[in-house]
């Protein structure tokens, strides 16, 4: 069994999507790199386990052959709105490929962390990290819930929504921002080899028309082997903290097709549910030596809920500032400065998509409003794309379209989250 060092360059917590694309960015560029995990692979995340052409594109940064993995392709959204239904094909852009991808976050998980390990990283699982080593009120290192120490001049942190070592280094919630709820479980299902990912705008608790219209959206996700994720997003954590997910989601699922399959005989495991911390509900998201990514600062898209892309993009960003820095020479002054760009940079790339992400997120907790919307907005081609490109955060920049160019004008003028 190869030795694992308790010293390194760079220490990375938690190696989830954005973890281990960190660890591999930088175990590519020469750094030594600890990748600390507190659990086994394989283990179950809640997610949607459906990847965005932003999260393929962060795949191919990665250097994946993602033409090779046999995951199950997407070509775009078929949207739910009542007895109204629309395909919405993924875009054809430079920036971003022209397809999705799904794969449960058992399998995706490991193989990132596969991936760190193949660039030089070295993996450390069941290793719960708690608190952070401090020097000159600066993190030199991490110890973990078994008393063990790993040192290393610069941290990353992507140990989730829990954050507990944002928490320990004095990062809290910010209480205004937006933290939604997340429910999933897994159906056998003739809709599991579809091409395309359903989402649902209306979701009742009972029969449609005669029950409670409820804010959010729902999900079927085609996994490619006869099985779907399906699951529902509601925007106000707080308020549904004491509600039975499991009656709530069964009530919704009851309103779907009968030929679709998506009964309590299909289902594959528990109804899990999980808080979806969004928008930058937690800053700054550099600190004194600690960058952090993903979950842990709320790096999801305010409008669907979407997580891995940006967990995987923010590990690539706070990887270019940190070998930056370290060929600055850690603890130098220009070094400090490389770190503290990484900040900067989140907010330059989604500070105001983010806010108006927020807005959007205030605004579906009316359902009322939701549902107008759909079916009076949707009909209209023109709304319907612009709705897709948005709330998919799919645009090229530079702007080579009119799509492009309302999105990326909005993201110059709004405030930053």
């Amino acid at each position: 069994m190869k030795k694992i060092n308790d010293q390194a360059d760079v220490i990375v917590v938690g190696a989830g999507p954005g973890g281990s694309a960190a660890a591999t960015h930088l175990a590519k560029a020469g750094l030594s790199v600890l990748l600390l995990e507190k659990s086994e692979f394989p283990r179950e995340k809640i997610c949607g386990d459906g990847l965005t052409p932003r999260a393929v594109r962060e795949l191919a940064s990665l250097g994946v052959d993602v033409g090779a993995l046999g995951w199950k392709r997407t070509k775009g959204l078929r949207i739910h709105a009542g007895k109204a239904h629309y395909l919405m094909a993924w875009p054809e852009l430079v920036d971003f490929p022209a397809f999705g991808m799904t794969v449960r976050r058992t399998v995706f998980d490991q193989f990132l962390a596969g991936e760190a390990v193949r660039a030089g990283a070295q993996l450390l699982t069941s290793t719960t990290v708690t608190t952070p080593i401090l020097k000159n009120n600066h993190i030199v290192g991490v110890i973990s819930k078994d008393g063990r120490s790993f040192e290393a001049p610069v941290v990353v942190g992507a140990d989730g929504n829990s954050a507990r070592l944002e928490i320990a280094m004095g990062m809290h919630q910010i209480e205004s921002r937006h933290v939604g709820v997340a429910s999933r479980a897994y159906f056998t299902s003739p809709m599991g080899d579809e091409d395309w990912l359903d989402s649902y705008l209306e979701l009742w608790d009972g029969p449609v028309g005669k029950s409670h219209l409820l804010p959010g959206y729902g999900w079927s996700f085609p996994l490619g082997d006869g099985t779907c994720n399906v699951g529902m997003g509601l925007p106000n954590a707080a308020k549904y903290k004491n509600v039975d997910f499991r009656s709530l989601m069964s009530r919704w699922l009851g309103t779907m097709p009968p030929g679709w399959g998506l009964t309590e005989e299909n289902r594959q495991g528990p109804i899990r549910s999980a808080a979806l911390p969004m928008g930058f509900n937690r800053k700054p998201a550099y600190c004194r030596g600690l960058l952090s990514i993903g979950d842990a600062i709320g790096a999801i898209n305010p409008f669907t809920g979407e997580g891995i892309s940006y967990a995987m993009e923010s590990g690539r960003f706070a990887a270019e500032q940190i070998i930056q820095a370290h060929a600055r020479g850690f603890h130098t002054r220009s070094a400090e400065k490389a770190l503290a760009g990484y900040a900067r940079r989140l907010d330059e790339e989604w500070g105001a998509y983010f806010w108006f992400g927020g807005i959007f997120g205030k605004i579906i907790a009316h359902p009322a409003i939701m549902r107008f919307a759909a079916h009076y907005g949707l009909p209209i081609p023109v709304v319907r794309r612009f709705t897709h490109r948005l709330l998919s955060h799919l645009a090229d920049r530079p702007s080579r379209d009119g799509y492009d160019t309302v999105i990326n004008f909005f993201s110059a003028i709004v405030p930053k989250a």
